[in-house]
């Protein structure tokens, strides 16, 4: 367990239950679309009852890129709770597949393993009802010098701040890589955690965080700035790594007076956008812990992103790199 990885990820373990469906479904379900709206257990049972066929794997944010990296070819360890159940099986067995070191066993007690039913409309977008269940009940115990261990990054996401004892268990994870010379990477999730959690992020980011991935709407709502023409200048007064994407619009890197602008890759169909940029953070991280340039980083971010958004599911997939080293 205390072999060192690149990469290790903490976070919400959620397994992704992804179907596609019509509007017609979605009025059916009461679910808006491109919403993502926590439910309760029945709630979780009455949509899946409904839903028709669907494909089952592990997934959360940063599960997602943990997925990624490995199958790029990293070497990763994973942190997050989940039950002794089917889907808790589904999820550890998963990402064992794919050569991650999974350092929480299954709970024999507590709450069901969480799922995500991730809708998928005919153009691609998604629309979420998520049922948290075990993952909130990932701990401060579960941290520790073992379980963390010595790998080169440690991944945090956003929503972790979400649960009971988030707050403490990142704290206490970046307290041990502090002590162990480890680069800590945040992911902030999505804007409306940021929004919940900004003051706490922003200290975080201050004191504790090396790298801060972020699409545009997150990292305005960090800062909170107007729009992203405030939110360059005010890099300035931080020392971190900032990985800033922005859609149709590409992506933004940024440490101190170092700016890279990387383009978008354009795209004739878009099939389903789940983990978009959980593949930019798998495909940026896999280069960075390689040691390879910002500017190759950012490119095989995009490349990895571009070939995501335009297949079922969030995940990059093995041998997805000998494409691009022919482009």
């Amino acid at each position: 367990m205390t072999n060192q990885v690149q990469l290790l990820g903490i976070s919400n373990a959620i397994v992704d239950i992804l179907a596609h469906v019509d509007d017609d479904f979605l009025n059916e379900v009461g679910a808006p679309r491109g919403s993502m709206t926590l439910i309760d257990e029945q709630r979780a049972h009455e949509i899946y009852d409904k839903m028709g066929p669907a494909t089952e794997m592990s997934g959360g944010s940063v599960a997602n890129t943990i997925a990624g990296f490995a199958n790029l070819g990293g070497s990763a360890a994973y942190i997050g709770r989940v039950s002794a159940d089917q889907l808790g099986e589904i999820f550890v067995h998963d990402m064992r597949a794919l050569g991650v070191d999974v350092r929480t066993s299954p709970a024999a007690n507590g709450l069901p393993t969480a799922r995500c039913h991730v809708l998928i409309s005919e153009d691609g977008q998604r629309t979420m009802q998520t049922y948290l269940g075990a993952c909130t009940e990932l701990s401060t115990a579960d941290i520790t010098e073992q379980t963390v261990g010595t790998p080169k990054v440690v991944l945090l996401e956003g929503y972790i701040w979400d649960i009971p004892e988030g707050p403490a268990l990142a704290k206490r994870a970046m307290q041990i890589a502090r002590q162990n010379n480890l680069t800590v990477a945040l992911s902030l999730s999505d804007s409306y955690c940021v929004e919940r959690h900004q003051s706490a992020f922003f200290e975080a980011v201050k004191d504790g965080v090396d790298i801060v991935f972020a699409d545009e709407d997150e990292i305005i709502a960090l800062l909170k700035k107007q729009s992203f023409d405030e939110v360059l200048p005010a890099l300035s007064d931080f020392d971190n790594l900032f990985v800033l994407t922005r859609s149709q619009q590409g992506s933004v890197i940024v440490q101190n007076d170092n700016t890279i602008y990387q383009e978008a890759i354009k795209v004739d169909k878009v099939v389903d956008t789940t983990g978009a940029g959980d593949a930019y953070t798998a495909a940026f991280l896999y280069g960075w812990t390689a040691d390879q340039p910002l500017a190759e980083c950012a490119r095989l971010g995009t490349w990895c992103a571009t070939q995501v958004i335009q297949q079922l599911g969030g995940r990059v997939e093995k041998d997805i790199l000998y494409d691009y080293r022919k482009a």
